[in-house]
């Protein structure tokens, strides 16, 4: 009984030609026509698991994890120093869609830099920054500002805790005058303090001191409820974010 052949479909040259071209797997250094370079691994043409990519013309390096073309994963992105084949660190962390997200740090300068919590390549979560004037902040964030609740620590020792809204303080917080031996305590409204008390606070142990206590002042409960009244009617010294 005569057998009938299996005839299977010869792929075409062209299909041919394309799966070998295809890169797959570790290569060495791929160069594109504009200079750039990468090597590592790659899957189905497009860059996948550990890989290192050289950007000429913006002088830039990423070293790390990627899926599917994107970085994704843990990675190093570096910048080169003028006049040099040197690289310095700009962004070691977690990426995500070929962007900073999850933990990871900035760094801005030799003396300034960030640590925590990113999302879309905005600083946002909870994180501290280290200023270039020696200032630190450490709390919640959004979109690359201050806000929600943190403390900011000036340089002089001086410090702010509470609320904070696009970047200023907002709300109800505290500042501690630990130079001088005084602490406010009251609502904030874009960086500025509208109703409030101050009172002494650490006088012994600070460094210039005001030259007198102050006295204790109490006001008449009627006096108080006024002022409280007024505060609450004028919104541009209470909002309704900031009124509790």
């Amino acid at each position: 009984m005569p057998r009938l052949k299996n005839h299977q479909k010869a792929e075409s040259l062209a299909k041919l030609s394309d799966k070998k071209a295809q890169k797959r797997g570790v290569h060495s250094t791929v160069y594109s026509v504009s200079g750039d370079q990468y090597i590592g691994d790659w899957l189905d043409d497009k860059k996948h698991g550990k890989g290192t990519q050289v950007w000429k013309r913006a002088e830039v390096m990423y070293d790390g994890d990627w899926k599917f073309g994107k970085r994704d994963g843990f990675g190093t992105l570096s910048r080169r120093l003028p006049l040099s084949n040197d690289y310095v660190r700009v962004y070691s962390g977690e990426w995500r869609n070929d962007k900073k997200e999850g933990f990871g740090t900035q760094f801005y300068s030799a003396s300034s830099w960030y640590e925590g919590q990113w999302v879309g390549h905005q600083r946002s979560g909870s994180g501290r920054m280290y200023y270039p004037n020696g200032d630190i902040y450490e709390g919640e964030w959004l979109k690359d500002k201050p806000h929600g609740q943190g403390i900011l620590t000036l340089a002089n020792k001086n410090k702010y805790e509470g609320s904070w809204k696009d970047g200023k303080k907002n709300g109800h917080g505290r500042f501690f005058y630990l130079d001088r031996g005084q602490l406010y305590e009251g609502f904030w409204v874009d960086d500025i303090a509208k109703c409030g008390t101050v009172c002494d606070y650490g006088r012994d142990q600070a460094a210039t001191p005001t030259t007198y206590p102050l006295p204790q002042v109490q006001l008449k409960e009627f006096v108080l409820m006024e002022a409280l009244a007024d505060c609450f009617r004028d919104s541009s010294l209470c909002p309704k974010s900031g009124c509790v």
